[in-house]
């Protein structure tokens, strides 16, 4: 009661919101002049370093992620105590869920097999990829979003944005991931798609053709869940909390997100490591390009 007092007294009259309460203003003022325990002093302490990494992780973070990092700093706390300062400071992580356009247009041409089976395990980089398109909304109107995925450490390794959905937005994305990753001759990559008509188009398979990648259709939203969780990841984290007015200021934010998802981003499924701490941890550095 007296903590409430404390947290408004600038909004509020200490003497009214004392009458209020129905408490004595002496009350307030004798609990202002004792000193706080060693556990308040050590909460106050922890709780600077809780706002602290939570503001690092773009606001995004909930109390498992942040006790993570707290582990980081060599304090030696649990995990409800970190929730419970989080709550009591009034810091949370980010959750929603927003409807949007559709993305995924069937088309009629015939599809190529489903070699991953819901299976999303990759021994190395390169060796399975998946693609998808989402959007952002701006006052501007839809920007699309493709992005290629490469399971092995969740990393984006291909994006592309645009005001449209014809194949060349995947191609970008496509032509993105060859270049930044180097794909060895006899290399066994699967580049898995969903069964929408850009990822069907003659266009894209003859590219996927020639990089020697090869080509598997989902049947289902279910048959692409990693890039799909990715996706429901980046809408809480950033599309949900922000309201662009142009398209370029999407593409801005989109860029930056990506960069710190990437190289900063703590994952539970790898260890509570970035997609890059884990690559580097977890392969060697010859498998791929330097530039």
């Amino acid at each position: 009661m007296y903590g409430f007092i404390e947290a408004n007294k600038a909004a509020f009259s200490v003497t009214v919101m004392c009458r209020v309460l129905e408490v004595a203003r002496s009350g307030y003022y004798a609990w202002r002049r004792r000193q706080p325990s060693a556990r308040q002093r050590d909460d106050q302490r922890l709780l600077g370093l809780i706002r602290r990494i939570h503001a690092d992780a773009r606001g995004c973070y909930g109390s498992p992620r942040v006790h993570e990092l707290v582990d980081d700093h060599d304090e030696r706390l649990g995990v409800n105590r970190v929730a419970r300062l989080m709550a009591c400071a009034g810091i949370a992580g980010v959750s929603g869920r927003k409807r949007g356009p559709r993305t995924t247009v069937p088309s009629s041409r015939s599809k190529p097999p489903d070699l991953v089976g819901r299976d999303f395990t990759a021994t190395a980089p390169n060796r399975l990829w998946l693609a998808d398109i989402t959007y952002l909304e701006t006052d501007e109107g839809w920007l699309y979003l493709a992005v290629i995925l490469d399971a092995f450490s969740r990393r984006i390794i291909g994006w592309a944005t645009a005001d449209h959905l014809r194949t060349q937005l995947p191609l970008e994305a496509l032509e993105m991931a060859l270049k930044g990753r180097d794909v060895r001759p006899g290399t066994t990559l699967v580049h898995h798609t969903d069964s929408g008509s850009q990822y069907l188009s003659e266009a894209y398979g003859r590219r996927l053709s020639g990089a020697q990648l090869r080509a598997s259709a989902a049947r289902s939203a279910y048959d692409n869940a990693m890039v799909e969780s990715w996706f429901h990841t980046l809408k809480n984290e950033l599309i949900h909390r922000h309201r662009w007015a142009t398209r370029a200021a999407a593409d801005l934010a989109v860029f930056s997100y990506i960069g710190w998802y990437n190289q900063r981003r703590r994952h539970s499924s790898l260890d509570m490591r970035s997609p890059v701490r884990y690559e580097k941890e977890e392969t060697t550095p010859t498998l791929f390009s330097q530039a």
